[in-house]
């Protein structure tokens, strides 16, 4: 600038001027080839750099992601620090502030302090001082940075992607876009042809609208050129020319200017004009205006290119004096054919024309009258043939560098590779010059036959699928058989997809995101949405400008209702016009829906997968990791309007492989068509959803953001979910309401909070909206889901009006009040107000923005006031996300197949299974198992340990309270891990619904357990003092036998050596010695079963004769499992029925009963002491009593039965036959202990070895220690066993996978196990008898697992029990003897010391009467005695069998089945499955993952033979109706099977069709069983699909992998 004023004016023209602009020139080559000419200039720039904090960007550049990531703002208001202005512009910029530029700034100096108006205190204080302009240099203040040079600053630190972006955004904000930019430091000039690839431009010269990628655009353009200095600003000027009320190009003027200005001379800016089509236009058509920053004269390479380019040059100079530096330029221009316009700084002139060149002065004349005047000159001298200028063609100048040919050559390369096959051209890609195709400017084809052609699987093929998809939610008829019918359609449909999955765009496509680098791949991306996006513009354009003209005319015919025929002919033309405009419509999202579509055809062909990286199977791979890197993906696919679960499931899937199952916060936003919910979600957060008219969000998108860790924010990303508007102009009456419904409840179902974006203010507008969002929550809230809302109403007038937004949130809250009474009639709730059914408070969830646009488009910037409500309301979505922790990403992937399969049946509702929730609650159950098992097995213990102290004579009464406080420790530990789990697992928020539930359950159950150990307790006790002088007898019993083995002894010493005749003699005196002791005692007689019985029944009033005939017939012994009860009722009942048989409903109710008296009837016996006080034939009498008792009940409630008595006499023989092995096995117990002569018995060999040893002369000593081991084997035996079994059932419970999970993964194995052994009888059994069937299963898995798959294991535990005692044994020696020798004590203080240690040890005690040794006293020689006896104890004992088990208290399958099957045993009135409730009485309704094809109950329809095959999830979402009963009246709807009766109420079958290929392949294989078992048969509409057929026994066994 200095070189320009000072230049010397030259008069004798070229010859002294020429070679100073050689200069000039030579300096600029100089810096475009890399010379730095101007060392101070470097340091400026680098300071500049510094000062924004981005000296280190310039290399290292900022990428978009940098810019996504959800951080931080800093609020409007606040003053902005120099280190953050970088990033403060571009944050701003990135929500349309085109304040961005006009950031205020707080000025720091070096130190950071902040820099205050500088104060001169000097005594000095006359006029002259203050006159001075001089400061001291320590007083100067650094002058801020200007704006242009922190746009500029960004801009050169940026990467592509970042640029790109904010080239965008700038041009959005309607501010003019850098063309060609000299690089800071090398000075080498750039043209980033790039940044201008996503911007599309829209104008309307009537009666045509245009809407092209600016890229393309063929406008003229019209450059503006500054020659030396002026006083006046070609930046302001263009700006009048182009936009009165907006600074498009930034000038002097702005606010914020300084002179310092570093980074913007030699920038050429681009911005274009673009008509509305309305007479206040300034031109008519689209004008590209360049501005070259700085004097023209220094930047010669700059000047030439748009000089040449243009269709109009502007020059601004001067003066027009020959002489001056500017006359060459401009002595080049009036010599050239292009119209020049020059405007002279020094003149007044008006405007002056000459051949075909004006001239115009500009002093003394306003920048209106200037602008007004240009205006005038531009369009006339345009109006004319021009030379059209398109930015893509300024790439084939060679003076620049473009960015294009550097930075994404393999990625376009492999772009224009698939768009080439999109275009019609001949076989050979190029002409023998080496053109492309797309050079070779070939037709295009047709949108949608491109799609037809190349992106096959998912037009017609995937619509179809969906279609038929849906179809089989609606079913009538012969339901099983539509379904198979409709189910063969979609494998034939995916078949086809599957041969028509090989296009060559697909495979090109795949190799290339696949093969390519990350770099390269983004690039790839861009570059084909680029071009795929230019084959459709102009198509959409004209359809769109029909569309819009037949939606007009269809809404002035709908107010004249007398001609409705003409609206129908609109309305189908309009339909037409939507149907051309859907299949106009191709991006980027077409080929991923296609990846979409090949995947799930081969997935559900069960395709195999392989390690090639173009392989189908990696596809989801593909996919996630774009969506990590920032790219939406589609989640319900709009056109066919439906959610690909298989492809949506399995790229979150490999999203959580890549970067863990992390915690997203899921935003989704609902409004009506073309209401600004894209454009504010990527104001808001930076994102690019289509929003061009007729780019339209179409279904649902959803794109991950990841969050900054400075946020302290309890989930790791935010997943936002923008869906295509509601009341979508292409659909019409039910169609729209459905749609409209469906999408509402899927992304208000998905999302943490949903943003309902509402445009403008007219209630009426609203009420649709309102209605469908309101219903879509009263929904989430019956399905106990409970996301937020905020509503934002766009487009208001004035958001300033508190008074006004007021009254307006007071009558949305009305209106939604009213949709909510409205929809509760629909879904039958009793919400009468919004907030019945949302947490939602008026005045802070309704927000109010302002209009987008600051003035009338397509020239009007975005309003600032909406960037800030913008703001606001991203604070506020962000404050209130803090309070929540979202949802992990494996838990949203169940909540889309939870929602969407739900909306799939008719009742919503009704049709919602959480899988989630399950899962959750499963889990839940598994852990409610571990601590009940750590309660049960911790009891179980007390238990031992009490019985112990029992027997030794130790405790005479067991308190509740005691027991409690032995449990307590336990207990509480446990309810500390409760409280932690329900505080502290990922699933907390949803886990709170059961809490107390759960509080309450385990608290039950410890006091269950506690008053069952004190009954078997206080049971041990009765028996104990009953037998106390039985006990005392015995102990007589021992002194005497050992003092009459010892007088034996001593008479037959000198036979000792002869051990036939010591025996002979042992023997032939044991009887008289039994006979002695036993003398008075009366023996414990056997039970007699049959004469009981008989005698009992014959009390009841039962014939002699009956009861014998049905003891012969044997039909009572299996009663439980007949296949027919028709003979116990009497011929009235047939012509009740006008049967000959019992309908299997009547089987099953019958089948039933007896089963719950059968289980009751055992229950109460088993509460008999009959182990320790022995049998009573009143056991028996009133348990007979109770089962006549109960048939006569059932029989006059039900009115039906009709039953004879050789029913009750039958129940009962079959009751007692249950019950003999019991009470026979319990009465044995009692004989062993309480009969004189049995236990003489048991004595006899023991007190022959102590005979035998005093023959033998042997010491006292020898005799006491064999003695002490006969006793203390049999308590180490019995503590070994007990032990032992608890500790096989821990590790059982703990590693077999049967037993280690919840009441299904129980479930699970049997079935399985059922399947495996392929036996009808066993199936038949767990059908109608499945707590029979558990207790069978769980007995022989124990057994397999103790016996032979863990029989090693099982020993060593044993084992390892066994040495234990006998540590404990080898102590109390120790202990014993060492007191004793201490204290010099005798053999009394010998044994109580031994014994009173070994009860402390919880081992059973004995008595031996001390007086037969008093001669003992080499106490160490005793021990010695009794460790060899005990190492023979041990030695023997490691040999001993684990079936020895079974004669002990405690039994590792008993306590297994005590601790599995006490659950729900409820089974579904249609199938018979169980309910799978791991708790007996639990809460809320009954149900069942997976129900059963009701054959297999018996079920048929009514007056046939034909067995019927539906599953019950099939039924209750069909037409039909059913009898609960065989004699029932009406047939009830299966829709309103809880009406049916008690059994009906409580069971939730959701009516989703679900089934498992289990129970189709059990009716299959068992079909003929199944026909014989119930007289019916498969024919008909029973006639089982030939699907059903096809199921393998492997496919059956994996099935149960779903539940």
């Amino acid at each position: 600038m200095e070189n320009c004023d000072n230049a010397e004016d030259e008069k004798d023209s070229k010859v002294k001027t020429v070679p100073k602009e050689k200069d000039e020139l030579e300096k600029c080559e100089d810096k475009m080839k890399g010379k730095p000419v101007n060392i101070l200039e470097e340091e400026e720039h680098g300071t500049l750099f510094r000062r924004l904090h981005l000296q280190d960007k310039l290399q290292q550049k900022m990428s978009l992601a940098d810019f996504l990531m959800i951080s931080s703002l800093v609020k409007q208001d606040h003053e902005t620090l120099e280190k953050d202005l970088a990033c403060r512009f571009l944050q701003r910029l990135m929500m349309l502030d085109y304040r961005a530029r006009y950031i205020p700034v707080k000025q720091q100096c070096p130190e950071g302090r902040s820099l205050e108006t500088v104060t001169v205190d000097t005594d000095e204080s006359d006029d002259d001082d203050f006159c001075s302009n001089s400061v001291k240099p320590d007083q100067l203040k650094q002058t801020h940075i200007h704006p242009m040079d922190v746009q500029m600053a960004v801009f050169h630190c940026s990467d592509s992607f970042l640029q790109q972006n904010m080239v965008t955004k700038l041009s959005q904000c309607q501010y003019a876009l850098p063309l060609l930019v000299p690089h800071p430091l090398t000075g080498e000039v750039h043209f980033p042809l790039w940044t201008f690839r996503q911007i599309i431009k829209t104008w309307r010269t009537p009666p045509t609208m245009t809407s092209v990628p600016v890229y393309k655009a063929q406008t003229h353009m019209v450059s503006f050129l500054r020659l030396g200095s002026l006083s006046v600003s070609k930046s302001q000027l263009m700006n009048d020319l182009i936009n009165e009320r907006h600074s498009t190009f930034f000038h002097r003027n702005c606010a914020g200017s300084t002179k310092s200005r570093l980074l913007m001379d030699g920038v050429a800016e681009i911005a274009w004009y673009c008509p509305a089509g309305k007479a206040n236009d300034a031109f008519t058509a689209c004008i590209a205006f360049c501005n070259l920053h700085g004097d023209a004269l220094e930047f010669k390479r700059q000047r030439e290119i748009l000089l040449g380019k243009s269709s109009v040059n502007v020059v601004l100079v001067p003066t027009l004096e020959k002489g001056d530096k500017s006359w060459t330029v401009i002595e080049a221009l009036l010599k050239s054919e292009k119209p020049l316009i020059c405007l002279m700084d020094d003149s007044c002139d008006a405007v002056v024309k000459k051949k075909g060149n004006y001239k115009m002065g500009l002093k003394d004349r306003s920048l209106a009258d200037v602008s007004a005047e240009l205006k005038k000159i531009i369009g006339k001298i345009l109006s004319g043939p021009h030379e059209s200028f398109q930015l893509e063609a300024l790439a084939e100048v060679s003076e620049f560098k473009v960015d294009e040919n550097t930075l994404c050559l393999e990625g376009k390369s492999a772009a224009v590779k698939i768009v080439n096959l999109l275009y019609r051209t001949d076989k050979n890609d190029t002409d023998r010059n080496g053109k492309s195709a797309k050079q070779m400017l070939p037709s295009k084809m047709d949108v949608s036959k491109i799609k037809d052609e190349f992106l096959r699987c998912h037009g017609d093929l995937w619509q179809n699928w969906c279609r038929i998809n849906k179809e089989l939610y609606h079913l009538t008829g012969n339901i099983e058989k539509e379904k198979s019918k409709k189910q063969q359609q979609l494998m034939q449909i995916r078949r086809d997809q599957c041969k028509a999955s090989c296009s060559e765009v697909m495979k090109l496509f795949i190799n290339s995101l696949s093969s390519l680098p990350s770099s390269d791949k983004e690039y790839f991306l861009k570059w084909t949405q680029i071009l795929i996006d230019a084959l459709s513009t102009d198509d959409l354009c004209s359809i769109l400008q029909d569309y819009d003209k037949t939606w007009s005319e269809v809404l002035a015919l709908k107010k004249e209702p007398e001609k409705s025929d003409q609206l129908k002919t609109k309305q189908t033309e309009l339909e037409q016009i939507s149907q051309k405009l859907q299949s106009a419509t191709f991006g980027l999202e077409h080929i991923f829906r296609e990846m979409g579509q090949i995947f799930e055809a081969h997935k559900s062909l069960d395709k195999p997968a392989e390690e090639d990286p173009t392989h189908w199977s990696k596809y989801p791979a593909l996919a996630a990791e774009l969506l990590i890197s920032g790219h939406p993906l589609e989640l319900m696919d709009g056109d066919a309007c439906h959610v690909p679960l298989t492809w949506i499931s399995s790229v979150l899937h490999e999203v959580r492989r890549k970067v863990g199952d992390r915690r997203v916060f899921v935003l989704s936003v609902l409004g009506v068509q073309s209401s600004g919910k894209s454009t504010m979600l990527n104001a808001m957060f930076g994102l690019q959803f289509a929003v061009s008219a007729g780019r339209c969000t179409k279904g649902a998108f959803m794109q991950l953001l990841k969050v900054s860790e400075e946020m302290d924010l309890r989930f790791d990303y935010i997943l936002v979910v923008d869906t295509e508007g509601l009341r979508a102009l292409e659909l019409e009456g039910n169609d729209t309401l459905h749609h409209d419904n469906e999408l509402a409840t899927f992304v208000v179902g998905l999302g943490n909070m949903t943003l309902i974006n509402i445009f403008g203010e007219n209630p009426a507008d609203m009420q649709d909206v309102l209605q469908i969002v309101v219903q879509a929550f009263m929904r989430m809230k019956k399905v106990k889901l409970s996301p937020s809302c905020v509503f934002v109403h766009q487009n208001v007038t004035d958001i300033t009006a508190t008074e006004k937004n007021l009254e307006g949130k007071r009558r949305l809250q009305e209106k939604l009040d009213q949709m909510v009474q409205l929809a509760a009639k629909e879904e039958g709730s009793d919400a009468e107000s919004f907030s019945d059914i949302i947490a939602f408070d008026v005045q802070t969830d309704v927000k109010y923005f302002a209009q987008l646009w600051e003035g009338s488009p397509p020239m009007a910037p975005p309003n600032p006031g909406y960037s800030e409500s913008v703001q606001e309301l991203k604070d506020f979505i962000l404050s209130k996300a803090s309070r929540s922790d979202g949802v992990t990403l494996s838990q949203f992937s169940g909540k889309i197949q939870d929602l969407w399969n739900a909306l799939l049946n008719e009742n919503f509702v009704f049709s919602f299974k959480n899988t989630l929730e399950i899962a959750v609650y499963r889990k839940l159950e598994v852990q409610y198992g571990n601590w009940t098992w750590t309660l049960r097995s911790n009891m179980l213990t007390i238990e031992n340990q009490l019985h112990t102290r029992i027997e030794n004579g130790k405790l005479d009464k067991v308190e509740l309270s005691y027991l409690y406080k032995e449990i307590s420790e336990t207990y509480e530990e446990i309810k500390s891990e409760m409280t932690k789990y329900f505080e502290d697992d990922k699933d907390r928020e949803m886990l709170v619904q059961w809490r107390n539930q759960f509080a309450i359950k385990i608290e039950d159950f410890n006091i269950v357990q506690v008053k069952e150990v004190k009954r078997k307790l206080d049971e041990v006790l009765l028996q104990k003092k009953a037998c106390k002088k039985w006990e005392e007898t015995k102990t007589e019993f021992e002194t005497k036998l050992l003092q009459k083995s010892k007088e034996l002894a001593q008479k037959l010493r000198e036979k000792a050596k002869n051990e036939e005749e010591l025996k002979k003699q042992f023997d032939s005196v044991w009887s008289d010695w039994v006979k002695e002791l036993t003398e008075g005692l009366q023996p414990v007689e056997d039970i007699k079963m049959e004469e009981e019985q008989l005698k009992i029944l014959q009390e009841l009033g039962f014939e002699c004769k009956l009861i014998d005939d049905r003891k012969k017939k044997l039909t009572y012994k299996k009663m439980a499992d007949l296949k027919d009860y028709s003979d116990y009722f009497s011929k009235s009942v047939w012509k009740f029925w006008k049967t000959s048989t019992l309908p299997p409903e009547e089987q099953h109710h019958l089948r039933t009963f007896i089963d719950r008296v059968e289980k009751q009837s055992m229950d109460t016996f088993k509460t008999k002491p009959v182990a320790s006080s022995g049998f009573s034939s009143a056991y028996l009498q009133e348990v007979a009593k109770d089962i006549k008792g109960k048939v006569a009940e059932g029989s006059e409630r039900e009115k039906k039965y009709f039953l004879m008595k050789e029913f009750t006499v039958d129940l009962c023989l079959f009751v007692f036959d249950r019950a003999e092995s019991w009470f026979i096995e319990s009465h044995k117990k009692f004989k062993m202990k309480n009969d004189p002569n049995v236990f003489l018995e048991t004595k006899r060999e023991q007190y022959y070895n102590i005979f035998s040893s005093y023959c033998r002369e042997a010491s006292s000593a020898v005799v006491l220690g064999g003695l002490i081991c006969e006793n203390l084997k049999v308590s180490i035996i019995e503590a070994v066993y007990n032990r032992t079994a608890v500790d096989l059932t821990n590790e059982i419970k703990c590693s077999h996978p049967a037993f280690n999970g919840n009441r299904l993964d129980l479930e699970k194995h049997v079935l399985k196990s059922l399947a495996e052994k392929e036996d009808f009888e066993d199936y038949i059994n767990y059908i109608h008898h499945p707590r029979k069937h558990m207790e069978s299963f769980i007995t022989g898995k124990v057994s397999k697992y103790i016996f032979k798959e863990q029989k090693e294991k099982a020993q060593k535990i044993l084992k390892k029990n066994v040495e234990d005692m006998k540590n404990l044994v080898s102590n109390a020696l120790f202990t014993a003897t060492d007191k004793v020798k201490s204290q010099r004590g005798n053999i009394d203080m010998w044994l109580k010391e031994f014994t009173s240690s070994l009860i402390e040890k919880n081992l059973k005690s004995f008595i031996i009467p001390s007086q037969n040794f008093s001669d003992i006293n080499k106490f160490d020689h005793l021990k010695d005695e009794v460790e060899t006896g005990l190492t023979s104890i041990v030695t023997e004992m490691s040999s001993l069998s684990l079936d020895k088990m079974k004669e002990f208290g405690l039994q590792p399958d008993q306590i297994l089945i005590e601790h599995l099957c006490s659950c729900c045993w409820v089974q579904c009135p249609f199938c018979s499955a169980l309910c799978t409730n791991t708790m007996e009485n639990h809460d809320g309704d009954h149900s069942v993952p997976f129900h059963r094809s009701i054959a297999v109950n018996g079920w048929h329809y009514i007056g046939t033979e034909e067995m019927s095959i539906e599953f019950c999830t099939t039924k209750v979402a069909g037409d039909g109706r059913f009898r609960p009963s065989h004699d029932s009246n009406t047939a009830i709807p299966y829709k309103l099977y809880r009406t049916a009766g008690p059994e009906y109420e409580n069971w939730r079958i959701t009516p989703d069709g679900s089934n498992l290929s289990y129970w189709k392949w059990f009716v299959c294989r068992f079909k003929a069983e199944l026909e014989q078992r119930y007289n019916k048969k498969f024919q008909g509409d029973g006639e089982i699909p030939r699907d059903w057929k096809e199921c393998s026994k492997d496919n059956a066994i994996k099935s149960l992998d779903e539940m």
